[in-house]
């Protein structure tokens, strides 16, 4: 395998550091509070960020992923381009794809998923009725991807954000989780959505190990900027005439931090480095989404505990860290339920090739 990144994704990585870098500040993020940063996300769309995603693949957006994360950026960035652009693209029609493509490149159009499947939507009569607790960057979402109780995707068009002209049949109340990811309580009355995938099980399978293997690259991003933070703070205040980063308990805790922040990258990185290469990565994407539940939550709380007493103030960048970190933890299912789900497919003989 060899994770080396091509020379368009190493350029599009670039250009997202830049852009996040200079637009995703503290003091713009304080100012978002729990919305979107829809500036922010009109330029990453003009600069063809996302169009860019299904020339750069997996692996490629879990390299973008991993900036937005470094800057805990406030934009439907991973939705869109997981739920929407690579869905589409992996598992819709020809017709399918020149309709509801050209939108989601030039962010006109944002998709969201409403990820994992738990039984909540069902199929009557060809309408999709259910409701959905909590669905990331529903409230700026045009198009949702949802599953229904056989794992048949569906795309539903759920009309303009702002709940100002949702689609008849959608209904879109805010809920506030613990990262401010614009998120939103889904009810569908009879809504007729469009097939995706020619109603195979495979494809929702596929499209969630894409979304837990890049929500994975966004942990290990927001995890690295956690670390950063906390070795600029280590480094820059004294204790006992010295600074803090030559005690040898703050170097072991910020070692172990970055141990597993590499261990979240590498996971990720070889997951995508498989879907990209058409190889099976189930099992890797499991993996990954574990490592970024178990070792993300150790470091986000080691990013906040080397802060000290500046740690627990609520509104420090630390802690936007640390509410990102936990959000990730438990998305797409928690460290216990992915180990569960993994060791049964080991069990049934699927994991081939996992480390």
């Amino acid at each position: 395998m060899d994770f080396t990144p091509s020379e368009e994704q190493s350029a599009a990585q670039g250009l997202a550091a830049r852009i996040f870098g200079d637009l995703s500040t503290h003091e713009r993020l304080t100012a978002a509070g729990t919305g979107t940063d829809a500036e922010l996300w009109k330029e990453l769309c003009a600069a063809g960020l996302p169009a860019a995603v299904e020339d750069v693949g997996l692996l490629g957006l879990v390299l973008l992923l991993e900036e937005q994360g470094r800057t805990t950026a406030q934009v439907p960035f991973a939705v869109t381009c997981v739920y929407g652009l690579l869905a589409v693209a992996g598992h819709g029609t020809a017709e399918q794809r020149e309709r509801l493509l050209p939108g989601l490149r030039d962010g006109t159009a944002v998709a969201t998923g409403a990820f994992p499947a738990r039984g909540d939507v069902h199929l009557s009569d060809g309408a999709l009725y259910g409701v959905v607790p909590w669905v990331p960057w529903l409230r700026d979402a045009t198009h949702v991807l949802v599953a229904d109780a056989d794992l048949t995707l569906w795309i539903v068009e759920a009309g303009a954000p702002g709940g100002e002209a949702r689609a008849a049949g959608v209904s879109v109340d805010p809920v506030e989780t613990t990262a401010p990811w614009s998120a939103g309580r889904l009810v569908l009355d009879g809504v007729r959505g469009e097939r995706l995938g020619n109603g195979r099980p495979e494809a929702y399978a596929d499209v969630l190990a894409t979304a837990r293997t890049a929500f994975a690259g966004l942990q290990a991003g927001v995890c690295a900027g956690s670390l950063a933070r906390a070795v600029q703070h280590t480094v820059t205040r004294e204790q006992f005439g010295r600074p803090l980063s030559t005690h040898q308990g703050v170097l072991l805790r910020a070692a172990d931090a970055h141990m597993d922040t590499e261990a979240i990258r590498v996971t990720a990185y070889e997951a995508a480095w498989r879907h990209d290469d058409q190889r099976s990565c189930e099992a890797q994407a499991l993996t990954a989404a574990w490592w970024a539940s178990e070792a993300g939550k150790r470091v986000v709380h080691t990013g906040q505990h080397l802060h000290g007493g500046t740690g627990a103030d609520l509104d420090h960048p630390v802690h936007r860290h640390f509410l990102w970190g936990r959000q990730l933890d438990a998305y797409l299912g928690s460290g216990s339920e992915v180990l569960q789900e993994l060791g049964l497919l080991l069990a049934d003989g699927c994991g081939e090739g996992t480390s």
